[in-house]
């Protein structure tokens, strides 16, 4: 995802040799977009990948050309996987967001294999960080989108976020976290203060080296009953 992107982080980086301690099970997982292009999903299903996000969409004009494969190569693999939107809440509203994903890729079925599409929210990497809204806007925009794509898909969909990002563009808004599972961003050896209240994250991206991977906060079975809702 494009969190790298930004100067601004709240851990150190990982080099990516080696995954952060953790007393809990979890499970390991990448995310891919069309910069990785046709991805060999042999290869990270043999490193012990179980489950992969791969982007869809942006805005409302833009589709990963590499989606097919990414997505589909993923299941056909073995593993879990969901689709997200990277949002660009200055170009149109997240209801018109949401609809556009949710037929172009970010769909749900109950087939054990798809996870809940995800959205990506956080820093702009075309101008304005908060994307010229304000905190209580870009909070209604948010709104929006997780109302209108639960409406298309009867799943309450993942934030993809970080702490910094969203303590700045939402005031560290609360408002979602009883209900949509947080994906968060920290690359260092301790997922820190997660933001908005939540209260455990559900998914973690710890490290962009040499790909984007994450950890699931839970055993394999915990995957699939997020998967089947």
């Amino acid at each position: 995802m494009g969190w790298t992107q930004n100067k601004t982080t709240t851990g150190a980086g990982a080099n990516g040799t080696a995954s952060p301690m953790s007393t809990t099970a979890v499970v390991e997982g990448i995310d891919v977009a069309s910069y990785q292009g046709n991805v060999d999903w042999a290869y990270w299903w043999g490193q012990g990948k179980r489950f992969a996000y791969v982007k869809a969409t942006e805005g409302t004009s833009y589709k990963n050309p590499y989606f097919a494969q990414q997505y589909n190569g993923s299941y056909n693999v073995g593993m879990i996987r969901g689709a997200y939107h990277f949002a660009t809440p200055n170009t149109s509203s997240g209801a018109t967001q949401a609809g556009y994903f949710a037929s172009s890729g970010g769909g749900w079925s109950r087939d054990g294999k798809t996870l809940p599409g995800a959205l990506d929210i956080e820093y702009n990497p075309y101008g304005a960080t908060c994307y010229g809204l304000s905190q209580s806007s870009m909070v209604s925009w948010i709104r929006d989108f997780l109302n209108t794509y639960k409406s298309r898909t009867g799943r309450d969909a993942v934030i993809y976020t970080n702490l910094d990002w969203w303590s700045t563009c939402t005031g560290n808004t609360t408002a979602f976290n009883s209900t949509n599972p947080l994906w968060v961003a920290r690359y260092s050896s301790s997922v820190g203060t997660l933001p908005g209240g939540w209260p455990f994250y559900t998914f973690w991206q710890w490290t962009s080296s040499p790909i984007d991977q994450s950890h699931f906060n839970g055993d394999y079975s915990r995957l699939q009953a997020l998967a089947n809702g």
